[in-house]
């Protein structure tokens, strides 16, 4: 779980993206091999898109080592996810069987209700064609209508009925048909036609999606197409902080109070009705240097404690951050120095919260293993009771450890990609700690499964 949560198999700050790919492709065929059930019910849980991916890959590839049973609950589980995956997502994952030959029955009837359920199948053939083309050729679908000859001989046709193919046709030839297109495509055309750059963001503004917006809205700003904006509000809680992150300090401190605001609107409807019921709160949040990530995962473990700030704000009754580098301003936090894990607990657990929560990847270097140490002592000799809850959250992966580095065995941790999932995580974590078994975990994970297939009935 921590591995398919944290891991995308991309360069970190200590491993490269060799060392990550080679240490989960082990896992994945690890527990594939002894627990397929506990494999394919990780479907059910917050694992990031990529390990989804993989995970629906190995059970179709590995179909034959199935029964019945298993492959009856397989194929539930993977039509639900794959329905709340992104289309490019799952026609990546069709393009990979393809070129794995991967072609028997069940993996043709996944491709086929997947492509026979989308709301628009005219769209993606223009947004994803060549994709498009790949499915329907691997499952040897005959697509109806126009989607046949626009796929394979695009060219041949006068004019479509189809309003969006049509469109697609007139963009070759007319400017404005392309501004009718979705962003991705319509960019292709807007080169082809050399409109500037400014001119085509401000005329396509209309078209793009939420996190278009977010991703364009500063270069559209540097030139002047003042049509790009987005509405920070409604933005996913830890994409938002990734985006406040990638802004300039003094971008930061001008816009304060937009980006604040949108901060704590994004966490508030990730805390909902449980918004103030989690009573005192601490929370340790690294922003030491190797929060800086990669240049794959750029300030990604700083936008996951970023992120977690804002949330915990919102859960907690009584709020106390503490930033390993000390900072008070939390909208300025910048990846920089060692990371004292151990002090910065030993402050807070002397204001005697409820809960303590460490967002950190684990690398306690100032002075090495005093957070270890800390946390022990705490847990035998002063607060045996645990009266303090106490969890640690990774957001990084250690591809030597085959998990999330931990701090102290009688702390329990877990892997985290998104503030959104901490709740739910913190909740999980608890199977991390040792003191519940396999019996429990199973439990749990079929409690998940049946609420997971429940919301698609």
């Amino acid at each position: 779980m921590n591995a398919a949560i944290t891991s995308t198999g991309q360069r970190e700050f200590h491993s490269g993206a060799g060392e990550q790919g080679l240490s989960l492709g082990f896992l994945h065929d690890y527990l594939i091999g002894n627990y397929r059930d506990l494999y394919a019910a990780t479907l059910a849980l917050n694992v990031n898109d990529h390990n989804v991916v993989l995970i629906v890959r190995n059970l179709l590839v590995t179909a034959g080592e199935a029964d019945g049973e298993q492959r009856r609950a397989e194929g539930r589980l993977i039509a639900r996810r794959l329905a709340l995956l992104p289309p490019q997502r799952v026609y990546g994952l069709f393009r990979e069987l393809r070129r794995a030959r991967v072609n028997n029955r069940r993996t043709r009837a996944i491709m086929r209700d997947w492509l026979a359920a989308r709301p628009d199948p005219a769209f993606d053939a223009v947004k994803y064609r060549g994709a498009v083309k790949d499915a329907v050729r691997h499952a040897h679908l005959s697509p109806p209508g126009e989607l046949g000859p626009f796929l394979f001989t695009p060219h041949r046709q006068a004019a479509y009925a189809t309003p969006i193919l049509e469109t697609w046709r007139r963009a070759h030839y007319e400017q404005a048909a392309l501004y009718e297109l979705p962003y991705t495509v319509a960019e292709g055309f807007a080169a082809k036609h050399r409109i500037a750059r400014a001119t085509f963001l401000e005329r396509i503004a209309p078209r793009l999606t939420r996190l278009e917006r977010l991703r364009l809205q500063e270069s559209a700003r540097d030139l002047k197409a003042d049509a790009v904006r987005a509405d920070l509000t409604a933005m996913p809680l830890t994409r938002l902080a990734s985006y406040v992150l990638a802004l300039p300090a003094d971008d930061r401190v001008r816009r304060r109070a937009e980006l604040t605001e949108a901060l704590r609107a994004a966490a508030g409807r990730v805390a909902g009705d449980e918004a103030g019921s989690w009573g005192a709160v601490a929370a340790v949040l690294d922003d030491s240097f190797s929060a800086y990530g990669s240049g794959q995962k750029r300030r990604r473990p700083l936008a996951v404690a970023l992120a977690c700030h804002f949330l915990l704000e919102a859960l907690a009754a009584e709020y106390t951050p503490l930033w390993l580098s000390g900072r008070t301003d939390s909208l300025l936090v910048r990846p920089y120095g060692a990371t004292p894990l151990g002090e910065r607990i030993l402050d807070a657990l002397e204001r005697g919260p409820g809960r303590l929560v460490i967002v950190s990847d684990g690398w306690d270097n100032s002075p090495p293993g005093l957070a270890g140490e800390v946390l022990r002592i705490w847990r035998t000799r002063l607060d045996p009771d645990r009266t303090c809850g106490i969890v640690h959250l990774n957001p990084v992966y250690d591809a030597a450890g085959f998990d999330v580095r931990r701090l102290a065995p009688t702390v329990p941790t877990a892997g985290i990609r998104d503030a959104e999932n901490l709740v739910a995580l913190v909740e999980l974590a608890r199977f991390a700690e040792g003191r519940t078994g396999i019996s429990e975990l199973r439990a749990h994970l079929e409690r998940r499964v049946e609420a997971f297939l429940r919301e698609d009935a």
